[in-house]
């Protein structure tokens, strides 16, 4: 074939292997599930219009930048900074550099991140943010692969890590259980915020295959210490029997205990209290120290990586991969041990 005087764009290489330029993308960068056939068609004719070496496109085997983009809505860093440090542990023997942009809930800042990591020649990007719920994909097509970290995307087609909460919530539940309690209260937060239904529905799921119902409906709320206050105070003013309170975060559980406490209850002798997210900060200072729930966020973080380096070198993994929650118990469910 001769040569051009323009450089050939991916929807030539696309047009010419009769596919779409999203499938065309996906095999030149090793996404999706296609069909060998296929990926083969696309290569042929990248190879055929010199694709990649006009074009300056990445290809798999060459023109590496050894640098991964992160765009993160998580302003505050709770959540995307452990991810972030996870990532980083595990690209660094690699000797690779991690690019960190906010997208601060702002698509148009978003995109202008996703164009200036590509204007970088990043070898991938890592999608992260503060919430678990499924999102629209940064983009509808983009050159180099994309792993979600802690979010997901609403593609099935793209890789996405995202914490069990389902299973870290059925922990939490058999721990109370194990530790004789029968009448669990649920507070939490918002009700349309996914990890808060997420969280409820697993809770009434477990108690009830234990043959028991929660003490009282869930009570949705905020993420904060003030709404772990107040639901204490909504629960004993209603006249709940609870011997329990399972928490959506931690900081509705340091709430909670401090209303326990103020109200003559006593944690854990009299109101076993367990928290979610494992926030040090949070689950330590409290009175008592707090059992939790750990997401294990710098492991979603290396495991993010991982899949993105294998993504990068051709073996990508599509799909939503969820990782195990593990309980962390502390003394606000069993008080320590006394000598007599």
């Amino acid at each position: 074939m001769g040569t051009t005087e323009r450089h050939a764009t991916i929807a030539d290489v696309a047009a010419l292997a009769g596919v779409s330029v999203g499938t065309a993308s996906k095999a030149l960068n090793g996404r999706g599930s296609l069909r060998e056939e296929t990926r083969t068609r696309v290569k042929e004719a990248a190879r055929q219009l010199n694709f990649e070496v006009n074009a300056g496109a990445r290809s798999l085997h060459s023109g590496r930048t050894y640098t991964v983009g992160m765009i993160t809505t998580d302003t505050i860093g709770r959540f995307s900074i452990p991810v972030l440090i996870g990532a980083e542990d595990a690209l660094g023997a690699g000797q690779m550099s991690v690019f960190l942009c906010d997208g601060r809930d702002d698509p148009i800042r978003e995109q202008y991140h996703v164009k200036t990591l590509l204007s970088r020649r990043v070898d991938g990007i890592i999608v992260t943010g503060r919430r678990t719920q499924a999102r629209a994909p940064i983009a509808p097509v983009l050159p180099v692969p994309v792993v979600y970290a802690f979010i997901s995307s609403t593609d099935p087609e793209d890789c996405s890590i995202v914490p069990d909460e389902e299973g870290g919530t059925r922990k939490a539940i058999e721990h109370l259980l194990a530790v004789g309690r029968t009448r669990i209260a649920h507070v939490t937060g918002p009700e349309h915020h996914h990890s808060a239904q997420v969280r409820a529905a697993a809770a009434a799921e477990r108690v009830a295959e234990a043959g028991l119902a929660l003490a009282a409906p869930p009570l949705f709320g905020a993420w904060s210490e003030v709404w772990g206050r107040q639901s204490v105070g909504i629960l004993l003013a209603g006249g709940t029997e609870f011997d329990a309170i399972y928490c959506g975060n931690d900081q509705i559980a340091r709430g909670a205990a401090d209303a326990l406490r103020a109200a003559g209850r006593r944690v854990p002798e009299d109101v076993a209290l367990v928290g979610f997210d494992n926030w040090d900060v949070m689950a330590e200072s409290c009175q008592p120290p707090l059992t939790s729930i750990d997401m294990n966020l710098e492991g979603l973080g290396r495991s993010a990586a991982e899949m993105l380096l294998a993504a990068i070198n051709g073996a990508p993994s599509p799909g939503r991969h969820a990782r195990p929650c593990q309980l962390v118990v502390r003394e606000s469910t069993v008080p320590p041990h006394r000598p007599a």
